[in-house]
């Protein structure tokens, strides 16, 4: 049987992030052993200031540790240098923020070739079509982001963090700007990509409705996991979470 170390796409191994000098530094991250299975979709949740961002950028690869160890993708990119990360990162990760940092001049399809664009990788018209259609915007490939919605605009985000298949998607408050109804239908997307492609997926989020249609709920506090829930309910996210702010 293949060991779980082989299966996580994202395996963070008593990991420890100071910021500052090494005896007086505050940590970020303290002792912090996590392991997210391929095909899986992780939501990670605590208090502000608890290092859920930390977390999620020493994933990554956009932050290094102060101690132990990082895989990411089968890859140990604990002490890799930076040349190694970027190559890696392009290749094998996708990111989705709350802001969608699209390029207001350049059209739906542009924004979903441009980051392969300047790597200096070709992309096919009808891969980014593909793309766009997958995110259910194949009407959509001609408008720019100001004719778009934004949950229209947060969907061309995420098809322009697939477009190189990548095999961790890495969602920092994806859904921090849309209203109720665009959530529901990012929600929805995500999920029928872990469940038809297999995507792996680690996203941070402060609301427990969005960290319900996780697989896995894991909670942060002052740099440590505190807790988790597999297979989480809305009104159980919300009650570990209080807990922990009060």
């Amino acid at each position: 049987m293949e060991s779980a170390h082989h299966r996580a796409a994202v395996e963070l191994r008593h990991v420890t992030r100071l910021y500052g000098a090494k005896h007086t530094g505050v940590a970020a991250l303290d002792d912090v052993s996590l392991s997210c299975p391929a095909g899986s979709w992780t939501a990670i949740m605590g208090p502000s200031g608890s290092g859920k961002s930390t977390l999620l950028q020493c994933a990554a690869g956009l932050d290094q540790v102060t101690s132990g160890r990082v895989m990411l993708a089968g890859h140990d990119i604990t002490a890799a240098p930076d040349s190694a990360l970027t190559e890696l990162r392009r290749r094998t990760v996708g990111f989705v923020f709350q802001s969608f940092n699209l390029i207001g001049s350049l059209t739906a399809e542009q924004n979903v070739a441009f980051p392969a664009k300047l790597a200096g990788v070709r992309v096919s018209k009808s891969d980014i079509r593909e793309a766009l259609a997958g995110v259910g915007l194949d009407g959509r490939a001609g408008h720019r982001p100001r004719e778009l919605s934004g949950g229209q605009q947060q969907r061309v985000a995420i098809a322009r963090a697939m477009i190189a298949r990548p095999a961790v998607l890495f969602a920092d408050e994806p859904t921090g700007a849309l209203d109720s109804a665009s959530t529901k239908l990012v929600l929805e997307l995500l999920r029928a990509m872990v469940r038809t492609v297999g995507q792996t997926i680690v996203m941070v989020t402060h609301d427990p409705a969005v960290a319900a249609s996780a697989d896995t709920v894991v909670f942060l506090a002052d740099g440590r996991i505190v807790d988790r829930v597999d297979r989480p309910a809305i009104h159980e996210v919300a009650g570990r979470l209080a807990r922990l702010e009060s």
